[in-house]
């Protein structure tokens, strides 16, 4: 069963991204996913980048879908329904490091507000940069990069964190959302410096309740088991990084 609320606050975070806010009593934890609908568009998956009483979702136009929802005004009505998935455990460490990644620092950012950690965002360039002075306002280090250097740190989010890993040496848990091959490779490095991580991954999601199968990775269920997994969870995929699934759930090669 889905949930009308209507638009209370727009946010234009960059050239191509809004956040709509609305009040939703629902309960949420950092990292859970909403469908959403409005006529005219097909119903898709959003993260949510606030995750109390007001909730919002954070839109990149990408398609038509999302042209649709960067179409609608102050006191529009939207179709909610869930929360779903797994989201963020942020009692497993008080030395994290989260990190979030284009469109994917929306996902992160009711962790950067609920614990205070030390944070990196990354982008492109510097206009694709989003919510940085949100997280300014909740944690005592935060860094940015973008990969053309207009900002900040000259290089990608992977590249920054083992630089800050190797200056004071005192994470132990990397929380992550952001495009897959950031991910692949921040998992990687996860490997490599021996700390642990929960990523926030993609699928196309249908339902959003583990009952279609498109998200379907390795056996798990991306919107029912995930979409955090951990590094034990992550470890034994073999498709994250390499291979993806289209609208009708057939492979799709990444590389």
């Amino acid at each position: 069963m889905s949930d009308s609320v209507r638009i209370i606050d727009i946010v234009n975070d960059s050239h191509d991204t809004k956040t709509f806010e609305f009040q939703w009593d629902e309960r949420a934890s950092p990292g859970q996913f909403v469908m959403v609908w409005v006529p005219g568009m097909e119903e898709i998956p959003m993260s949510l980048s606030k995750t109390t009483r007001i909730k919002s979702i954070t839109v990149k136009k990408i398609g038509k879908d999302t042209q649709k929802l960067h179409e609608l005004s102050l006191g529009d009505p939207i179709r909610i329904r869930g929360p779903y998935g797994k989201g963020f455990d942020l009692k497993k460490s008080k030395r994290m490091l989260i990190i979030g990644g284009g469109v994917g620092t929306a996902s992160v950012i009711p962790a950067v507000k609920e614990t205070g950690a030390d944070t990196i965002i990354g982008a492109r360039t510097d206009k694709d940069i989003i919510m940085d002075e949100i997280a300014a306002r909740y944690v005592k280090n935060l860094w940015i990069s973008t990969d053309d250097g207009s900002i900040g740190f000259h290089g990608n989010v992977v590249q920054l964190m083992k630089e800050k890993v190797q200056e004071n040496n005192r994470y132990d848990m990397v929380l992550a959302c952001g495009p897959e091959v950031m991910q692949y490779h921040l998992y990687k490095a996860c490997v490599d410096l021996n700390i642990d991580c929960q990523l926030s991954l993609e699928r196309h999601m249908k339902c959003g309740m583990g009952v279609c199968g498109c998200c379907v990775m390795d056996g798990m269920r991306v919107c029912r088991d995930g979409p955090v997994f951990t590094k034990e969870q992550i470890s034994k995929m073999n498709e994250f990084g390499f291979s993806t699934r289209d609208e009708c759930g057939r492979l799709v090669n990444l590389r």
